[in-house]
């Protein structure tokens, strides 16, 4: 996931979050275990993405769920500390005793944690909590290595789709509820939307502090590319071939025979949510978590918002958040760590209690993600969305339709460096008129390439 771009949804994703997952079936821990423990068989572990004190009422909330946990399992304790994961920091707190037993991740971090032996392998606790089985098999692959084992739960994902203003389809002619499919439907749509004229957009995209790269990196992936692969133990740039001239003679007609992109480019994270809250814009790529904050910062309208599987629909980007366990963790904290986060994380019976809270706060319940389940863990999900969900869900079935058949790809190794130097690829064809496109993927692939080797083995 883009780190600018998780930010700025962080909050929301936390209060997610906190309820979300499934429910684990384990005791705190074994008798055996006991000499791991801190006297009467009581086991402490520590925890950390506990809310920041700025965080007022999320905090509150997850201080009440950790009371409620310790009441349920009183041979388990939670040492609940703040902070996430911090790559800069992550290798010295491991090696000075400082990192948590159960501490967070984002979806990029779990395959060189994997590789370096940095996490602890739970596989052999897993068949104490079944409910794991109902997780997503999409999201439990980001955190096995080669021979299937585990070594991590996630608890919020995303996948990037296509978010349309249904007004503006409705207006052009377009079917709101059959939103494009492939790259040569999303062209012709954004004709007809830039034929009504009165400053309206057919399509948008970004090109500026890394967001450019990380859009080309997701339209590439829908298309069957890469941008880099394993060769050994090294990774090589893999986008400059038919797949990437592709996306980027795609955007470059867009632009230029068309028009249909407007004239304001070198967009970043923000632009487009603008446009999109202004009722011009028609659409782009984007999560489901755009549609809040185009309602609240820019005076957006739920009803007026759909979304729809990534065109092409060879593949999406995807990320997340999860936790991983500390590769020192006794096997009593590990198994005190899943009953923790199979009941605070990972646990569809308790979204109906998150989803009562953020009700009553009016915060959005309903949108397609995070949902991490599949089977009964996912029904009773849905039945918890539908209790008490505050946003048009039919808005979004093109999207929760395509989310089994369309397989995620999670973020290349460096990614933000990658995506600022794939940044000038797209600034090219969306700026210049005489863009060179085997050029400018020439280039990216050198540059690409020196980031990559100097990455850690």
């Amino acid at each position: 996931m883009n780190r600018a771009r998780s930010g700025k949804t962080a909050s929301l994703l936390l209060a997610v979050g906190l309820a979300l997952g499934v429910l684990g079936t384990a005791a705190a821990c074994n008798s055996d275990d006991s000499a791991s423990g801190d006297g009467d068989g009581v086991v402490t572990i520590t925890v950390n993405a506990l809310p920041p004190e700025t965080e007022e009422v999320n905090r509150k909330n997850y201080l009440a769920d950790v009371a409620e946990f310790e009441k349920k399992y009183p041979k388990i304790k939670i040492d609940a500390r703040e902070g996430k994961m911090d790559p800069k920091t992550f290798s010295t707190k491991l090696a000075g005793g400082q990192l948590e037993d159960v501490f967070y991740v984002y979806f990029t971090d779990p395959a060189q944690l994997i590789a370096k032996r940095q996490t602890a392998d739970i596989t052999p606790y897993l068949k104490d909590f079944p409910i794991v089985d109902q997780i997503k098999p999409d999201l439990m692959k980001v955190f096995k290595d080669a021979n299937g084992k585990v070594y991590g739960l996630p608890w919020t994902n995303y996948t990037l789709g296509l978010l349309y203003n249904r007004a503006v389809f409705t207006k052009a002619g377009l079917d709101p509820n059959k939103p494009p499919a492939t790259w040569a439907e999303v062209r012709d749509a954004a004709k007809k939307i830039t034929a009504l004229g009165d400053g309206h957009i057919g399509y948008g995209d970004y090109s500026k502090n890394n967001t450019g790269g990380w859009h080309f990196t997701a339209e590439l992936y829908s298309v069957g590319g890469d941008i880099a692969t394993k060769d050994g133990d090294t990774w090589k740039a893999a986008f400059n071939n038919d797949k990437g001239k592709q996306v980027l003679q795609q955007l470059y007609d867009m632009r230029w025979t068309d028009n249909t992109m407007g004239d304001k480019q070198l967009l970043e994270y923000a632009d487009l949510l603008t446009m999109m809250g202004s009722g011009k814009l028609g659409m782009y790529v984007a999560a489901a978590d755009n549609i809040p904050t185009i309602v609240n910062q820019y005076k957006g309208n739920y009803n007026d918002y759909g979304l729809g599987p990534i065109p092409g629909g060879q593949a999406t980007l995807g990320g997340g958040e999860a936790f991983m366990f500390n590769a020192k963790a006794s096997p009593a904290k590990i198994r005190a760590g899943l009953t923790w986060l199979t009941w605070m994380y990972t646990n569809p019976d308790r979204a109906a209690v998150d989803f009562q809270r953020r009700a009553a706060d009016k915060v959005p319940v309903g949108l397609p993600q995070p949902n991490l389940y599949t089977g009964k863990a996912e029904e009773t999900y849905l039945a918890a969305v539908k209790q008490y969900g505050n946003v048009p869900t039919q808005n979004y079935a093109p999207f929760v339709d395509s989310v089994t058949r369309i397989p995620l790809k999670v973020e290349p190794p460096a990614a933000q460096q990658i995506y600022a130097v794939l940044d000038t690829a797209m600034q090219g064809v969306l700026t210049d008129r005489n863009a060179n496109i085997d050029k400018l993927l020439s280039d990216a692939e050198k540059q690409v390439n020196q980031i990559l080797a100097a990455q850690p083995k």
